[in-house]
């Protein structure tokens, strides 16, 4: 266990580390920096959204054809019950 915690801190410690020394040795401002991040973070948003609702128009697509195929089966079944009665 001592051995995970000994990982992890020092993971911790070295990704603090790095991403400090990235902003210290960016060639862009903190602003221009702030903005570029900002832009990629709202560019995957929108593909995300996106993806998001191209996946929920095919599945209700799919959805849809489903439930055609299962009314002419439960017409069969409604006819099949009326007939045992």
């Amino acid at each position: 266990m001592r051995k995970f915690f000994s990982f992890l801190s020092g993971a911790m410690i070295g990704a603090l580390v790095g991403a400090t020394a990235a902003l210290l040795l960016a060639p862009s401002s903190g602003e221009e920096l702030q903005a570029r991040a900002r832009e990629r973070v709202m560019s995957l948003k929108d593909e995300v959204r996106e993806a998001y609702e191209a996946r929920v128009a095919q599945l209700e697509t799919e959805l849809e054809s489903l439930r055609k195929r299962v009314k002419p089966e439960e017409k069969v079944e409604e006819k099949a019950a009326e007939k045992a009665k």
